[in-house]
């Protein structure tokens, strides 16, 4: 795959010379892709990007593969399972530009805890070129310090009045999707975004600023964040047949995911917020991990259903007892479902969907 990774690499020189954009992070990978995706979009006809979540070894080099002749911009996602993993990524995928959207404790097991993640998702920014650019997510401290590490130019984002884009939530709806301000260079534009979650205007922020990077005025950039079409079983709002609401993020799981998860599922307008929540894999402290995420939930008054798991506190329940518990909870009813791969948390929504 390796091989056919560099060919693929180099057809992309012919034109989308300063215009591959690698994307990594503990959370948002994706949706920040998507994000990107949409706003090259807006300005390169040609825009092609990573399918789903293709973030490794194989899903890099297929990528590009993937990319038609006359791609003019294309966005690499990728992931991370342990030291070294971006850096090979890297060598194959050449990114221009590198963007990282925040560090936590997704795969700290592997790489010795949080710093070792932190050094992990630094090799992109390590491995951008004089002329790249390295997009920085400033409200985090340990992005923010990868400035440090790269040679490129650095580009930041989020709340902070010194960020090159800074957003502003101005507004949230009853499904909890923003409207937030966007700001650069002196000039504000304005966006609805249609993708719930608080956390969704940052990695809309990471966007507007890749954006940028490759030549994308502000306007244009913001114009497009409506349009994103967002890959699965990621924040997506779902009814069931009795009029249950479900917050399907049932992908994947890590602390910082599933608390921005609860964030958004406690905006919307609902009466009653349950949480179905699958064990999070590959963490550090797996206890001290999922007790301050049930704390957390309780503390937005958010009742937790442990699928097939004690480690959240409460016992955990079956299949059949989570689907049977939501359904004695009427319409006015809205239901995150969250959870790591192997927990196989998507059979919730299966179940909650024919309600």
């Amino acid at each position: 795959m390796t091989a056919i990774g560099r060919w693929s690499r180099s057809r992309l020189d012919t034109h989308a010379a300063g215009r591959v954009v690698g994307v990594t992070g503990s959370a948002g990978k994706t949706s920040t892709k998507d994000f990107i995706l949409a706003v090259l979009r807006s300005c390169f006809h040609h825009a092609h990007g990573a399918f789903k979540s293709f973030n490794n070894d194989m899903g890099v080099p297929v990528t590009m593969a993937n990319a038609p002749d006359e791609c003019d911009a294309i966005v690499l996602e990728m992931g991370m399972r342990g030291l070294g993993e971006i850096s090979r990524l890297c060598e194959v995928g050449r990114p221009t530009v590198g963007v990282v959207t925040i560090v936590g404790d997704a795969h700290g097991d592997r790489v010795g805890g949080i710093e070792g993640v932190a050094r992990a998702k630094s090799e992109l920014v390590v491995a951008l070129p004089a002329d790249g650019v390295a997009v920085l997510n400033a409200d985090d401290p340990r992005v923010a310090a990868m400035a440090s590490l790269t040679r490129a130019r650095v580009l930041t984002y989020g709340t902070a009045d010194g960020c090159t884009v800074r957003f502003a939530i101005i507004g949230v709806d009853g499904d909890g999707c923003c409207t937030v301000d966007f700001t650069a260079d002196g000039a504000t534009a304005r966006a609805a975004l249609t993708v719930p979650g608080p956390h969704m205007a940052s990695n809309a922020c990471a966007a507007v600023a890749a954006g940028m990077a490759c030549g994308v005025p502000l306007e244009a950039a913001v114009g497009a964040l409506a349009n994103v079409e967002m890959a699965g079983q990621r924040v997506q709002w779902r009814a069931s047949k009795s009029g249950i609401r479900i917050l399907d993020d049932s992908y994947n799981a890590n602390p910082s995911s599933v608390v921005a998860a609860l964030h958004t599922l406690r905006a919307s307008s609902a009466k009653h917020h349950v949480a179905v929540l699958g064990a999070m894999a590959e963490i550090t402290e797996p206890e001290v991990s999922h007790r301050r995420v049930w704390q957390q939930a309780c503390d937005m008054d958010i009742d937790v259903i442990a699928l097939e798991t004690d480690l959240y506190g409460p016992v955990g329940s079956s299949l059949e007892e989570a689907v049977r518990a939501v359904s004695g909870l009427g319409p006015d009813t809205a239901v995150l479902v969250k959870g790591s791969r192997s927990s196989r948390t998507e059979r919730v929504v299966d179940a909650l969907m024919n309600l």
